[in-house]
């Protein structure tokens, strides 16, 4: 017989976002994260600043998150990190920060795949009412990462459609640059969009087989659009800006939704679940919501603590880990390119 409560410190550090919680089993009693700012003006995440700055924030994250949650040191079950996909130096000094907090405290060390955590971060408690019912399919969409997966369990996931080049939170940063909006621009034009008319501006659709995505022709799309625009009128983009921004954004969501869509229904599949960065936009949000009406789906968009890169996400994943013995030891080794 287990443990009644497992309590489980995570460390998220996977890329500029140095994260810490504590899970009581699968309730969240604290998630703390430092964002880092030094990025911005850069137009995108310098690996080095972002490992620096981890190495400067985990200590004081971690000691608010365990403060936070009411506990001590000593009441932990187990110590869990993300292992990876992430920037090889940010993970790193999770791993060494997690290493050293299982050895000092004798606790089992749990490593955990990120992508799985995000998918994941629905069995939180407080995340949805009631959780997603397998097998269902989760739109996983990110700045690195843009998946269809097919969750069969806890620990079964298989990838069905995937990008094959630029990622969507990649899509939405690189033409925020292109109108001058600052790091990181997909929230930013998501906050324009709601000024524009998405109707006013048409982008083409990447032809891609199966239930894959491409986001790099749109991108370049949008760059020769915005030249040839600014040639006969230099005062384009700012005379016209939240219509660019609502009109990319359609473009982007719809090319996201068509292909779940699709997915859905050649896996007669109804249960529908959204994860990752992009899942805090409200177009791919309400356009889920939608086909909860027009397709009968029912849909599980995680609150917005969880779309991020987070904490909890890690902890509610090393929570499942540990009722099953899935125990990692100092041996393990992080790893920047890892796969479902």
């Amino acid at each position: 017989m287990r443990k009644q409560t497992i309590h489980i410190l995570a460390i998220e550090s996977s890329c500029d976002d140095t994260s810490a919680a504590v899970l009581s089993d699968k309730r969240v009693l604290s998630n703390i994260i430092s964002t880092q700012d030094v990025h911005e003006k850069y137009g995108g995440v310098v690996p080095e600043l972002a490992s620096r700055s981890h190495q400067k924030n985990i200590v004081p994250v971690a000691n608010a998150a365990i403060e936070q949650a009411g506990l001590s040191k000593n009441n932990l079950d187990a110590v869990a990190y993300t292992v990876g996909p992430g920037l090889p130096g940010s993970l790193i000094v999770g791993s060494a920060f997690a290493k050293s907090i299982s050895m000092a405290l004798d606790v089992p060390l749990i490593e955990v795949n990120h992508m799985e955590a995000h998918i994941l971060a629905h069995f939180i408690e407080d995340a949805h009412p009631t959780a997603p019912v397998f097998p269902f399919l989760c739109l996983t969409v990110s700045g690195g990462h843009s998946q269809i997966v097919l969750v069969k369990d806890y620990n079964k996931f298989e990838v069905v459609g995937q990008t094959l080049d630029d990622a969507a939170g990649e899509a939405f940063d690189k033409i925020a640059k292109l109108i001058g909006l600052s790091y990181p621009g997909g929230p930013l034009i998501d906050k324009h969009a709601a000024k524009g008319n998405a109707e006013r501006f048409s982008f083409s659709k990447p032809k891609v087989d199966s239930f894959n995505y491409s986001f790099s022709g749109l991108k370049t799309g949008v760059l020769y659009f915005l030249r040839d625009s600014l040639k006969e009128n230099p005062a384009f983009i700012k005379e016209n800006f939240d219509d660019i921004c609502a009109s990319v954004q359609k473009t982007i969501i719809e090319i996201l939704i068509n292909k779940l869509e699709k997915a859905a229904r050649h896996f007669g599949i109804l249960q529908i679940a959204v994860a990752g960065g992009v899942s805090a936009n409200s177009s791919l949000r309400a356009a889920l919501k939608e086909r909860e009406t027009s397709l009968h789906w029912k849909t599980f968009v995680p609150p917005i603590e969880y779309c991020t890169d987070n904490a909890a996400m890690i902890g509610i994943t090393a929570y499942f880990k540990y009722i099953h013995k899935e125990f990692s030891d100092l041996n393990s080794v992080p790893k920047a390119r890892l796969y479902l």
